[in-house]
């Protein structure tokens, strides 16, 4: 038999489905079936993301820069360097711009996700793209202290939103991302983690108001040596980061 949207139950003969990002589980024809079936799933969807995931096990050096790829060069130690506000410090300024964009992107993927809510101005919202959402998010960025780099200001903002509004390429705020595109974009278990916390910094919230603290530190342990050797990166599991 084939497989049917939870919500319409159309099937997959008749219309494309996808997985919810938070549970992996219930399948969807689209976000308004997704949105419209909220209510009824949340609690349900929540426990079935907790359950065992099949994310793949690749394991990770703490040495290894994070990401291997999709950026011009990836960092060392980037957990101390959430920790200590400067992520975006010293990269080049291309890839401030993709990894301000990318972590608002995850965000408010997140935000339908995870909390049930619509984040206005956004393509979620009905809009072509989610630019004047992406404004209000580089707001609060730059509300926190030491969060950009020394070199930002509005020229470089507006260079960052062209590159957002640039078509057919990856970083189009016109296209959603999952947390399963990231993986494969960046090749890196680790990144989702790392865009989630840096907006978390930003909005003083992680998303569904879970906390990456913890989280955080324990990475940071491992990346200065206190903790062991390799880690799996499969510790995205903690509930601020879970279901794909």
């Amino acid at each position: 038999m084939a497989s049917k949207c939870t919500n319409c139950n159309k099937s997959a003969l008749e219309v494309g489905l996808k997985h919810c990002a938070k549970c992996s589980v219930s399948l969807y024809c689209s976000r308004t079936c997704q949105r419209a079936d909220w209510k009824t799933r949340k609690k349900i969807c929540g426990k079935q993301a907790d359950g065992p995931s099949d994310s793949r096990l690749r394991i990770v050096r703490a040495t290894d820069l994070s990401p291997p790829k999709g950026l011009e060069s990836g960092v060392p130690d980037p957990f101390t360097r959430l920790d200590k506000g400067t992520w975006l410090h010293d990269r080049p300024e291309k890839d401030v711009f993709r990894l301000l964009i990318d972590a608002y992107r995850l965000r408010v993927e997140d935000t339908y996700n995870m909390d049930g809510e619509v984040e206005a101005d956004s393509i979620y919202d009905g809009k072509s793209d989610g630019l004047q959402s992406f404004k209000r998010f580089l707001g609060r960025v730059a509300a926190r202290a030491g969060m950009l780099p020394p070199w930002w200001n509005d020229d470089k903002q507006a260079n960052c939103e062209v590159l957002g509004m640039t078509r057919g390429q990856w970083h189009d705020l016109g296209c959603a991302i999952t947390k399963g595109d990231i993986i494969d974009y960046y090749d890196d278990l680790r990144f989702p983690m790392q865009l989630r916390m840096f907006a978390e910094a930003a909005y003083g919230r992680g998303p569904g108001g879970a906390n990456g603290t913890e989280t955080r530190q324990m990475m940071m342990a491992v990346e200065q040596g206190r903790g062991v050797g390799m880690v799996a990166s499969t510790l995205d599991f903690v509930s601020i980061f879970g279901g794909r």
